[in-house]
């Protein structure tokens, strides 16, 4: 018997995400775009949903190329909201596309939003080390910190809450519980 930290449940899509993504250190800026684009859409909602629709996201998003989405138009927002297999929230969509352009600002600004959002954790991972899942905190004072930055460089959707399970996401933080399987592995990784 696998022990694995008690949010990924027995929904095998979750468990895969938990197993194989969640905590592990992303340094590709595409994939970057595309996390701080779904954890924002998940506002409000289970990750469950969001993790049901990411494919339709990525086909809808063009991939989360941070360019093709900053150049989407009135029409391209008309199409969005017409797509079912995405959530259909005119602010969430909007927001994506104002996040793309902010991104391309970061990456002109850093050479890589890579190296921006690393930056507020020194390039190193935080490991912290939890018994149990209720000790984790929905955001801290770093999520805060990067959140307001972000808002300043122009990102909207992007409250402590959600960057604080984009850290957890990309791996800035590694959050699973000391019990799990793959604490040790992703507190490995760099």
């Amino acid at each position: 018997m696998v022990s694995r930290c008690e949010w990924a449940g027995d929904e095998p899509l979750m468990q895969k995400y938990h197993d194989t993504e969640w905590g592990v250190p992303k340094h590709d800026d595409r994939r970057l775009f595309e996390d701080l684009v779904l954890d924002g859409a998940q506002a409000g909602l289970s990750w469950m949903t969001i993790l049901r629709k990411r494919e339709n996201y990525r086909e809808a998003f063009d991939n989360f190329d941070p360019a093709k989405v900053a150049a989407y138009d009135e029409a391209k927002i008309e199409e969005l909201m017409q797509n079912a297999g995405i959530i259909r929230n005119r602010q969430k969509i909007n927001s994506a596309i104002k996040n793309a352009q902010a991104f391309l600002k970061v990456q002109e600004e850093f050479g890589s939003f890579d190296a921006y959002i690393w930056g507020f954790v020194d390039g190193k991972p935080i490991q912290n080390a939890w018994q149990t899942m209720s000790e984790l905190p929905a955001k801290n004072e770093l999520s805060e910190t990067i959140s307001k930055n972000l808002k300043k460089r122009g990102f909207s959707f992007v409250g402590p809450t959600i960057i604080y399970a984009f850290m957890q996401a990309v791996g800035m933080v590694n959050d699973h519980t000391i019990d799990c399987f793959r604490y040790h592995e992703v507190a490995t990784m760099v």
